[in-house]
């Protein structure tokens, strides 16, 4: 999840209870309000954990390869920290040329190190990024017809809120819709594609792509 949503998750603006309370009739909620977690929604629907399984096990091989040398390029670069530490303490806090040298060198292999992981990542981060947007591009009418159910026309996610009861969340309601209007995904991107509808580098982009970073959000 963590590739994922590493953005925030869908912001609704918060709405001042005072204002609702002291305007006219006509202008109030007509039904209610509720709140709606949506990156728990995402996460804990049917088609998402059987995605996420589905990954692991075919991308197996990725997976323990970017394991193996995430885990070899940290050890090195405590290596070399410590290392530098221990020049810097030997000459007193001081820094001399070699010391510089040390240090830019340290730099250069984590750089190097995270150009390398993020190569290696990449078929299990689009894998990821497929999965959720089949289930993102499901997520508005999901929501709308949970809001419907639960007779609600106003949603907040949780940083909007300060305080309220659980009765008024209706994550579940929502994991419910989408469970059913989209029973399963795949996790296997078509040739070319990239999150938001961006095309592969060096070919037309799409109309309008979307930002790979956005969430997404009710309409």
């Amino acid at each position: 999840m963590n590739m994922i949503f590493k953005a925030a998750a869908i912001a609704f603006a918060p709405v001042s209870v005072i204002a609702l309370a002291s305007a006219p009739a006509v202008a109030q909620s007509k039904q209610g309000i509720a709140v709606v977690d949506i990156q728990r929604a995402v996460a804990t629907s049917n088609a998402y954990t059987t995605a996420r399984s589905q990954i692991q096990t075919t991308y197996k091989a990725q997976i323990d390869s970017f394991t193996a040398r995430k885990n070899a390029i940290d050890a090195d670069l405590r290596a070399k920290s410590t290392a530098l530490d221990a020049a810097m303490k030997a000459a007193g806090g001081k820094p001399t040329p070699a010391i510089q040298a040390q240090y830019e060198a340290a730099q250069k292999a984590q750089q190097d190190g995270q150009a390398e992981l993020q190569r290696l990542g990449q078929p299990i981060g689009l894998a990821n990024a497929y999965v959720e947007e089949q289930i993102t591009a499901k997520l508005s009418d999901a929501l709308k017809t949970a809001m419907t159910k639960a007779k609600v026309d106003l949603v907040l996610g949780p940083d909007a809120t300060v305080s309220y009861q659980p009765g008024v969340d209706i994550t579940q309601n929502v994991v419910t819709e989408l469970n059913a209007l989209v029973p399963s995904v795949g996790i296997t991107p078509p040739a070319g594609w990239r999150p938001g509808g961006q095309e592969q580098q060096g070919q037309a982009p799409a109309a309008a792509p979307a930002n790979p970073s956005q969430q997404p959000t009710s309409r």
